[in-house]
């Protein structure tokens, strides 16, 4: 698998650990074209463009004075064709094996203000590992939690210390969310037959966006038959129901949507299918999005680097796009252990759909996406003691909140005493994993508790009253590293009223129902 949850601890599942407006007014001021729009003789021309490498996939972004149908006709001349486009936001994805396709389009400056190419190896599949695998309830233990449960739980909540550690349970007691709110979970699909998602699951508002065009065929969104668990658990812990089978979600009266990004073999989720994702979100009401990962092949995108500026460009204009179409997104910020607000940090693992070069990299000007971009809530992981779970990264002033998503050295008082994220997996089992891909769809879950209580709430005012309602925390004197020992949480710095660890605090799912 690919990064879930972000790096190559992906999303730690394991025993080792898994508006913008149409006429784009907003956009900076460009040069003058090096070639007249329309021109047939200019700098893109179709015998310059001739088919001669590898198919790669590009984002094209235009100019406030640009036109999708100008574009369109650039990139056909350029030795490319277009697989769709976006005029709401400017954006055009394409496939071309002209070597030369992005250096063409970028010269046509008056129409396109970046260009880059999505990946860098061609379109075809590329076998990655993930650290670990899901750890599986057995029976004997769904049988053990469910003679513990207590009158009112669901049958395996007795193992869920993440909803007591917000405060869930009690929050349900007082209102479980609305139906009218439906979270978009962008991952590698959802398993909506699971008969503790079913009740709770929006087909209308569900899609396969691999390739960069959404795909609502029913099922679509499932994950591939020998795909990832990572979007199923993720759902469940949003909005599984209370209805007396399994687990319950943060928020189990609100609906849940599958967009499926993740490519089929090697679970990467490439940008035209995540601008996809939150495209399709936003044109379909969704009004929260969870976003367990990072886009590949980049761990961190550097403006200074034409393709990685291209791929910033696009993700910004869709998430902010998507934010005036009333959808509050929130990210992962990653298990790398990063200090996301250092001057340096080294990236090993990119590209990770090729051969990794390292490089020094500094995380304010190169971004992790979607986490970075501006309007996303960004959140770290905490264990059971409350601590930063020890693969977490963090950063004073890029993490937002934090939220439970599991730590194996804090181990909970639980029939299972384990100290990883309970939830859904395909084919109706549950599981445990651990990582900021568990913590973040909490605070999707609780996001969409705000929502249901404040209908008319944008999504700046419901990222407000997340963060005014979270339990503030201060820095600790020790945390875990990653060999279970406590050592001193020398990394954790504050200010504003913020740390570097848990941003504003911990979520907190009672408030955001009271």
């Amino acid at each position: 698998m690919a990064h879930l949850g972000h790096g190559r601890r992906r999303a730690l599942a394991v025993p080792a650990g898994l508006a913008l407006t149409a006429s784009l007014a907003f956009l900076p001021p460009v040069a003058a074209s090096a070639a007249p729009l329309g021109n047939t003789a200019g700098p893109a021309t179709a015998a310059q463009a001739a088919p001669a490498g590898p198919k790669l996939s590009y984002v094209a972004n235009l100019t406030a004075y640009g036109t999708v149908k100008q574009a369109k006709k650039a990139v056909e001349r350029a030795g490319g064709t277009v697989v769709t486009s976006y005029e709401q936001i400017g954006v055009v994805v394409a496939h071309s094996q002209n070597p030369d396709f992005a250096k063409l389009l970028r010269a046509q400056r008056s129409l396109f203000v970046s260009v880059g190419a999505t990946r860098t190896a061609p379109l075809q599949t590329v076998q990655t590992t993930e650290e670990g695998t899901t750890q599986k309830l057995s029976a004997a233990d769904a049988a053990k939690a469910a003679a513990q449960a207590a009158p009112g739980q669901e049958p395996l909540e007795a193992n869920q210390w993440d909803l007591r550690a917000i405060r869930a349970d009690q929050a349900h007691k007082i209102n479980d969310g609305s139906p009218d709110v439906t979270v978009g979970v962008i991952d590698t699909g959802v398993d909506d037959t699971h008969p503790d998602l079913a009740a709770n699951f929006s087909k209308g508002q569900s899609a396969n966006c691999v390739g960069g065009v959404a795909d609502t065929t029913d099922g679509a969104w499932r994950p591939y038959p020998d795909g990832s668990d990572h979007g199923t658990h993720v759902a469940g812990t949003i909005a599984a129901p209370r209805n007396g089978i399994g687990v319950s979600g943060v928020a189990p009266g609100v609906k849940v949507a599958g967009i499926k990004v993740s490519e089929p073999g090697t679970s990467l989720f490439f940008t035209e299918a995540v601008v996809c994702g939150f495209m399709f979100a936003a044109e379909k009401g969704i009004e929260v999005t969870n976003n367990s990962y990072y886009v590949d092949p980049w761990m961190f995108n550097c403006k200074s680097d034409d393709d990685q500026k291209a791929l910033v460009e696009s993700l910004a204009r869709a998430t902010k796009y998507a934010e005036r179409k009333g959808v509050l997104n929130v990210a992962a910020a990653g298990n790398e252990e990063f200090d996301l607000a250092a001057d340096s940090l080294v990236d090993t693992t990119s590209p990770d759909d090729a051969t990794p070069v390292p490089r020094t990299i500094d995380p304010k000007t190169c971004l992790d996406l979607p986490a970075q971009l501006p309007g996303v809530v960004t959140v770290s992981a905490t264990g059971d003691k409350g601590l930063r779970s020890y693969y977490s990264s963090f950063g004073l002033g890029v993490v937002d909140v934090a939220a439970p998503g599991g730590d194996k050295w804090q181990v909970p008082a639980t029939p299972d005493a384990n100290g990883r994220v309970l939830s859904t997996l395909p084919g109706g089992g549950y599981g445990y994993k651990q990582g900021t891909s568990m913590a973040t769809p909490h605070v999707a879950g609780v996001a969409a508790l705000i929502k249901s209580a404040h209908p008319w709430a944008t999504p700046s005012q419901v990222q407000a009253m997340l963060k005014a309602q979270a339990t503030k925390t201060a820095c600790p004197d020790k945390i875990y590293d990653d060999a279970g020992n406590l050592v001193d949480a020398a990394t954790c710095k504050a200010k504003w009223g913020q740390t570097g660890y848990y941003g504003a605090g911990v979520v907190d799912a009672l408030k955001a129902v009271k």
